[in-house]
């Protein structure tokens, strides 16, 4: 396309294309290209941060305030394709129905969930949710207790969606990203959080035929929170009674643990009694979950450290010192950072570029 002006007495024609507006590059020396990298490392580095890198490496000199304007528009343009690709998933759902019945063409495959906290201005400190969607697949292992080689469940190919909200909303980008991997043709699933109920409760409506389980990890720190309340912290009888109960869990007796926990916590004193017997409703209400031994002879995964990294990696972008970030600036930066971590930020870029000027 081409547009005319005038200088003095001179007609000037000049190219330009609908993309350079889109790309914001009218009238500025950027290709698409710096444009795209830019966003790009918005989504790992902060603002001042990434131009110097790209000053740095690229030798381009763009202000801060360029990136961050570039990420704001961008990032609602991602945003917009995550928007397609839940209607896309649930047409892909209404046409193969897993509640009803399985076309098994993939192996396992898993989700995880989690939160993590990050500071929006006039609000404080907020949860957002973090979920991550993962191939399950048996791989030789060194057992790090008994030096043996076993074939444990790995979770591989992560890839992450997230939220600054409420968990219904959370749910459904959890469940369109866990369609658009391929969920509703796995040949069995799992899910794996701590004990948070909204988690749990979330499961149920959507992962409720999946293997649910409660990460080991956690189930261990709650563990050792109860033998410090029942037995002081660092004493012998503390290891003790910790040790028996470690090796009790591994083995899915999570009923018998909290049994355990209620009867000694009946002979304390009123405010460690009342600690206790939280300890004791967390190992009941998840007991059918904590079939440790059984899950990862099965060759499931028993542990989050899969979301617990993806929460990790958006703090670090998130929360470092001194961020504080509006709810806008914030959910249009967000789609970037997920779509750098689960590795998709070429091909989200490409469906932005093709979409409707925002």
């Amino acid at each position: 396309m081409w547009s005319e002006g005038i200088t003095g007495a001179r007609i000037v024609r000049r190219a330009f294309f609908p993309l350079d507006e889109q790309l914001e590059l009218k009238d500025k020396p950027w290709s698409a290209g710096i444009v795209k990298q830019a966003v790009w490392l918005s989504g790992i580095a902060d603002f001042e941060l990434a131009g110097e890198i790209m000053q740095e490496v690229g030798q381009v000199n763009i202000s801060t305030t360029s990136i961050w304007r570039l990420s704001r528009k961008w990032g609602e343009k991602l945003k917009a394709v995550e928007v397609q690709e839940q209607a896309q998933a649930n047409q892909i759902a209404s046409e193969q129905d897993s509640r009803t019945r399985r076309d098994v063409q993939a192996g396992r495959m898993g989700v995880a969930m989690d939160g993590t906290m990050i500071h929006i201005r006039q609000e404080g400190w907020k949860e957002l949710k973090v979920g991550c969607v993962f191939d399950v697949l048996t791989l030789p292992t060194l057992d790090s207790q008994t030096k043996e080689w076993l074939d444990l469940g790995h979770a591989l190919h992560s890839s992450y969606t997230c939220h600054l909200g409420g968990p219904e909303t959370f749910g459904e980008k959890v469940w369109t990203e866990a369609k658009r991997r391929g969920w509703l043709r796995a040949s069995d699933t799992q899910v794996i959080a701590d004990g948070a109920v909204w988690i749990w409760n979330l499961v149920m409506d959507t992962f409720y035929d999946s293997h649910q389980v409660v990460d080991w990890f956690h189930a261990k720190e709650h563990l050792v929170k109860a033998a410090y309340l029942l037995y002081d912290e660092g004493t012998p009888a503390a290891q003790r009674w910790l040790h028996e109960m470690e090796n009790a869990l591994f083995q899915g007796h999570a009923e018998m643990i909290a049994l355990e926990i209620s009867q000694v916590a009946h002979r304390q004193r009123a405010a460690i009694k009342e600690s206790a017997l939280t300890e004791v409703g967390y190992f009941e209400n998840n007991k059918r979950r904590m079939n440790y031994l059984d899950l990862r002879s099965d060759g499931w995964v028993i542990g989050s450290g899969m979301v617990e990294s993806g929460g990790k990696q958006f703090r670090a972008r998130f929360a470092g010192p001194g961020m504080h970030w509006s709810r806008p600036g914030a959910e249009s930066l967000l789609p970037i950072r997920s779509a750098v971590m689960s590795k998709r930020f070429d091909e989200r870029w490409q469906a932005a570029s093709c979409s409707p000027i925002i």
